[in-house]
């Protein structure tokens, strides 16, 4: 059993103690300097997070896939994240994809108890047919929970790569491949790790997703070049990166993306290197689906 109270995440917070007799500027502030000290947590980490970038890339490379794994707002953060990337990056959403304890029902409601079993990812991870070249990220925020480290331990079992994201300071913890825990200490609403630590998982978060899609090719400098046109808002996003990119008129660009099945990487290649759709494919294909890596290719 743990002692719950010994966690940094369950205790409270003396900067903000009588938080409840304040004014509601004066609590605010409160909020916001203790927001402050989540980036400095998370800078303390960035080896750690380069090494699980590096993990998560390779895997993804060589056909792996990504699993969140978390329970409660951790769990609903790694849903919220391995989400967001198909649209952004255009990466199959089988690809990267986050669980949760309690199913998809407990993304929207509180599925009690279901963070308490250990044995209660497995399931879930079977249905996946979850395999070594897999890597699971188990997120905790309080770094004790059943349903999380039993995850873990079974993706360990199958040999797949795992990474631990925790926000507290623990006795132990689940023998992983990588561990990140940003130490953002006591929350301003005692034990709600919605906060800073949810705000820390997030940050976290979003360096391994973005930073292994960046190395998987999805960008041109810092232009998501391999984003899904599916809404207007991203249609006029691939129009305007294709102008940046190539210094063409928006009219030049729509008439090389309908060339090119809307497809932003294969309109590009062909613009630079005055080839078809087909071969701009095969030239994506030969350089890691690389816009850049394929235009100075010869």
């Amino acid at each position: 059993m743990h002692t719950w109270e010994q966690l940094t995440t369950e205790t409270s917070n003396i900067n903000s103690q009588n938080i409840d007799e304040v004014s509601t500027l004066k609590m605010l502030q409160i909020m916001n300097e203790e927001d402050k000290k989540v980036t400095n947590a998370v800078a303390k980490e960035l080896n750690n997070i380069s090494h699980a970038v590096d993990i998560v890339s390779n895997s993804l490379k060589n056909d792996g896939r990504l699993f969140y794994v978390g329970a409660g707002s951790s769990g609903r953060l790694g849903v919220l994240d391995a989400a967001e990337c198909p649209p952004t990056f255009g990466i199959a959403s089988t690809k990267i994809q986050g669980i949760i304890a309690g199913g998809e029902r407990a993304v929207f409601t509180a599925v009690e108890g279901a963070e308490d079993d250990p044995n209660g990812a497995t399931k879930q991870l079977d249905a996946r047919e979850i395999r070594p070249k897999d890597v699971v990220i188990g997120i905790a925020a309080s770094g004790v929970t059943p349903y999380v480290n039993g995850a873990l331990e079974y993706a360990s079992i199958i040999g797949c790569k795992t990474i631990f994201l925790t926000c507290n300071v623990l006795n132990s913890t689940p023998t992983v491949d990588v561990l990140i825990r940003p130490v953002v200490g006591p929350e301003v609403i005692t034990g709600s790790t919605r906060l800073k630590a949810g705000t820390a998982t997030k940050l976290v978060l979003n360096m391994i997703s973005t930073g292994s899609m960046v190395s998987l090719g999805k960008t041109y400098g810092n232009l998501m070049v391999d984003l899904k046109p599916t809404n207007k808002k991203l249609i006029d996003r691939s129009i305007r990166i294709f102008c940046s990119i190539a210094k063409i008129t928006e009219v030049e660009a729509e008439t090389h993306l309908k060339r090119a099945d809307n497809d932003l990487k294969v309109a590009l290649v062909m613009k630079f290197k005055s080839c078809d759709k087909e071969a701009a494919s095969r030239l994506l294909s030969k350089n890691s689906l690389s816009v850049k890596a394929a235009i100075l290719s010869k």
